[in-house]
């Protein structure tokens, strides 16, 4: 069986095995799906801007007409030397077409086919897991650590440094879909411009405004117990690609400062003072007001324990991320309403 974990992806992909003669990249990020397949392409041809050989093919007519795949692999190139088929994404099926290639592989070309989000009993899916000759290969949103190795790859590319805890913010406040976090760190380097360093307000000025706002509101809504909201604010980052991982840090970083401060408050502080030291931006004081009079030390000790598990398990399994993430969240947020409620 040739399938790989997704955090074993890029390392697989980095050296293949030669006997895959069929990719097949799928997964929800779609940026991260054709990255890896044009990465791929390029390091099995010598040249990736010659026609004859990387050859681009349309799903969509692929799956009107399955020969033409086959045909395309077992073309012998004019000039010879190493070729690959990239094929494009289609929401109709390509298993007639790829079930003769993984039955007998081409020998003078590998076939890329990208794909969307497949469930684990997608007949193409489970066709190339099981085929020797090719390599199912998952492309989840980015975690953190992906994030941050891609900050590091961009930015010393552009002769620029970051420290720690400012590529950890930034990591935090970028989206899950590959492409869309390169256009991010692409327009923050060029705000940069010839400073030497990537500082706390480059971030805030050209990234942190809209993605802090957006994580806000997943976060108030959670210990507030609004699930329209919740379900709104959730709907909304995951259609711009933010990773559930970072939607658990996001809420779990709240948690932790609900804690803290719900203890000064146990000590004898009112609520209203120990918010005032917060410096929270205006729109956001009475939600942290609310939250901290409706939460009690044991269930924040609760919250805090649901979240680290539920963290851990996303990063373990990238299979289980959104359902693992989607059921905390409604978890904490019925706990919020029935301190809302007073319960």
């Amino acid at each position: 069986m040739a399938a790989v974990k997704a955090h074993e992806a890029e390392r697989t992909l980095a050296k293949p095995d030669p006997a895959w003669r069929l990719f097949l990249i799928y997964g929800p990020d779609t940026g991260l799906v054709s990255e890896r397949a044009a990465a791929l392409a390029r390091a099995n041809v010598d040249d990736a801007n010659d026609a004859f050989q990387l050859v681009r093919m349309s799903g969509d007519d692929i799956a009107s007409d399955p020969l033409k795949l086959v045909d395309e692999a077992n073309t012998i190139g004019l000039f010879g030397g190493r070729r690959a088929i990239r094929v494009s994404a289609t929401g109709k099926l390509l298993t007639a077409a790829v079930e003769p290639l993984l039955a007998t592989p081409s020998r003078d070309a590998i076939v890329i086919i990208e794909a969307g989000d497949l469930q684990r009993s997608n007949p193409l899916r489970v066709a190339c897991e099981k085929a020797r000759s090719a390599l199912a290969v998952p492309c989840y949103s980015d975690g953190a650590r992906d994030l941050g190795s891609l900050i590091d790859e961009m930015l010393r590319a552009a002769g620029k440094t970051i420290d720690r805890l400012n590529r950890d913010h930034l990591a935090g406040l970028l989206g899950g879909d590959r492409q869309t976090s390169r256009r991010e760190i692409e327009k923050l380097l060029l705000y940069v411009g010839a400073d030497p360093a990537v500082l706390s307000e480059h971030i805030e000025a050209v990234v942190g405004d809209t993605a802090q706002r957006e994580q806000a509101a997943l976060v108030d809504a959670v210990f507030a117990g609004r699930l329209p909201a919740l379900d709104l604010a959730y709907a909304k980052l995951s259609g711009e690609g933010l990773d559930p991982g970072v939607m658990l840090g996001a809420v779990l970083r709240q948690a932790l400062t609900l804690l803290k401060s719900r203890q000064s408050v146990d000590a004898g502080r009112g609520v209203k003072d120990v918010v005032a030291t917060m410096r929270l931006p205006f729109p956001r004081i009475p939600a942290m007001e609310a939250a901290l009079s409706a939460w009690t030390t044991p269930k924040l000790t609760e919250a805090i324990s649901l979240l680290g598990a539920a963290t851990l398990a996303v990063r373990r399994d990238g299979d289980i991320a959104r359902p693992a993430a989607v059921r905390t969240l409604w978890t904490l947020a019925r706990l919020g309403r029935s301190g809302a409620r007073g319960d």
